[in-house]
């Protein structure tokens, strides 16, 4: 092999992964420790109620998940605050994107002020609690602006995830080989023109697998949101917790919902970092 040459080149097989590395990364293994995982923690909660002596109702959980009434299937109050909780979530990761991009773009302008600008705002978003930015739009800001709870609780979730994008969409533009950018302004494309057709879609392979982990993380995120009573998965749980005092049923019912969610994104983003990956 020449100097030049690296492996996986002419034919030559990549270097493979430590075999325990790729023990414990199979998807089986990780789903194996993940049910054992849950399963104790089940178990620690359920005995230690047992010895407080507490009266398990599970029997009354499925109504709240689903019943038939004379008009047919209906949604339960779960699977109701599911439904907000997604819709919440899809709206606050869409303009987290677009806010998230803008802060990349400025960062990567090389203009003085905008590159500033963005480096302030990354640097100051990212030292708050999420906890606390919540309260400074909901209490704060909300009432000069007039923000109602909802519109509080998508802004705090988009300001925060956007942060976090930012850096997913500026490594991703990094990413993109220099010659991309010669090649570009070579025939005489436009900065916009170059983004547009050129590095952005080159880019989308680097930055897909974690803008979905990151979708992951902003769904686990929205339950702080119950704190300010929005109706969502959480806040829906708590309600009926206050009604019929089954705190174990209910906490271990939301929990199970939050695990599917995140388990069917989680498959997703597996797909997509094979489906995406990158030689390096």
């Amino acid at each position: 092999m020449s100097l030049t040459e690296t492996p996986g080149m002419k034919g030559q097989p990549l270097p493979q992964p430590p075999a325990i590395q790729r023990f414990f990364g199979s998807t089986v293994v990780s789903v194996a420790i993940y049910v054992i995982v849950i399963g104790m923690i089940v178990w620690g909660s359920f005995t230690g109620a047992q010895n407080m002596g507490y009266n398990w109702q599970w029997y009354r959980v499925p109504q709240y998940i689903y019943s038939f009434t004379d008009d047919g299937f209906q949604f339960g109050e779960l699977l109701i605050g599911l439904g907000a909780t997604l819709q919440l979530s899809i709206t606050a990761f869409i303009l987290a994107s677009l806010l998230g991009l803008l802060v990349a773009l400025l960062r990567l302008s090389g203009l003085v002020i905008g590159s500033a600008v963005a480096i302030g705002y990354l640097e100051f978003i990212r030292n708050i609690p999420l906890l606390v930015l919540l309260y400074l739009f909901y209490y704060v800001l909300g009432p000069i602006f007039g923000f109602d709870r909802y519109t509080a609780s998508i802004l705090t979730l988009a300001v925060f995830h956007s942060a976090l994008i930012s850096e997913i969409l500026r490594a991703g533009i990094n990413a993109v080989h220099k010659g991309q950018w010669e090649a570009a302004k070579s025939i005489g494309m436009s900065t916009g023109q170059t983004y547009r057709y050129i590095i952005l879609p080159q880019s989308v392979r680097f930055m897909l697998p974690p803008m979905t982990g990151e979708v992951v993380h902003l769904v686990k995120s929205s339950a702080i949101v119950s704190v300010i009573a929005v109706a969502e998965l959480t806040t829906f749980g708590r309600n009926i917790i206050s009604d019929t005092y089954m705190s174990f049923e209910i906490w271990f019912t939301v929990a199970m919902v939050y695990m599917v969610v995140t388990l069917i994104l989680s498959v997703g983003v597996s797909y997509l970092e094979r489906r995406y990956a990158v030689d390096q």
